[in-house]
């Protein structure tokens, strides 16, 4: 199978948050927090989804991705950050109603809240996997489906998602947010500040396998590779990032 590369070639990491952590990456389901050590560090991505009227789902994962990254943009010098960041970087996409998620925010004040349209989502400091709080472990993780809804106008940076996976919202909303973060990763720093400067533009699109391997050789970010824990093949490629020319 004609699979893209899973690393890009691109600027190297700053400090010492390089290439090969960025590539395979890995999420967390309840189930996992026997097989996992207690120091294992896990961001919590919590995504509001309203029981009568939810957000589209390209909003959604937009959301969830920014929520990620802005949390981390935030304080990037953190020792839990920088331990997370230099491992497989797992996230857990967690969906929660509207009441939920106030709780939430509440019961967190060191969140970050990304919206975009009418999604909302939570990012969240790193924390132990097998220790996560009782308001946060008891929510959902699999399962997270929203509407299609209006698509999202286009970008000049894109999330690009492998369609033939056919991954769920939630799947879809953490492979969108581990290519996100790579490419703050993989970039040069004035690229990530005049992107956050210009209020964190963000487009998201899926593609056939064809289109998203030929686009993948010319991604802005590494290409994603996941683990296989939930829902996928263990080593599909699942996502990037792509920069219009001239931004």
């Amino acid at each position: 199978m004609d699979q893209p590369p899973a690393c890009h070639t691109g600027p190297p990491a700053r400090g010492s948050l390089r290439c090969p952590y960025a590539w395979r990456v890995n999420e967390f389901t309840e189930t996992d927090a026997e097989e996992r050590a207690d120091q294992e560090l896990v961001q919590p991505i919590i995504l509001l989804v309203d029981r009568e009227d939810p957000a589209g789902e390209q909003h959604g994962i937009a959301a969830a991705a920014l929520a990620s990254v802005q949390a981390f943009m935030r304080d990037p010098e953190n020792a839990d950050w920088r331990q997370w960041a230099n491992g497989a970087f797992a996230k857990s996409v967690r969906r929660a109603d509207a009441k939920m998620f106030a709780k939430v925010l509440a019961a967190f004040p060191d969140h970050v809240l990304a919206t975009v349209g009418e999604a909302s989502a939570a990012g969240l400091p790193p924390m132990p996997a097998a220790a996560l709080p009782k308001l946060l472990a008891k929510l959902q993780v699999s399962g997270t489906q929203l509407p299609e809804g209006e698509p999202l106008p286009p970008a000049p940076l894109t999330i690009v998602l492998n369609a033939s996976l056919e991954m769920s919202t939630g799947k879809a909303a953490a492979q969108a947010a581990h290519a996100l973060f790579a490419w703050v990763l993989e970039s040069k720093p004035a690229a990530v500040e005049a992107w956050a400067a210009n209020d964190f533009p963000l487009g998201v699109t899926q593609l056939p396998a064809k289109e998203f391997r030929k686009g993948a050789r010319k991604s802005a970010g590494p290409v994603i590779q996941d683990a296989g824990r939930t829902e996928i093949e263990p080593g599909s490629t699942t996502a990037y990032v792509a920069a219009s020319k001239g931004k």
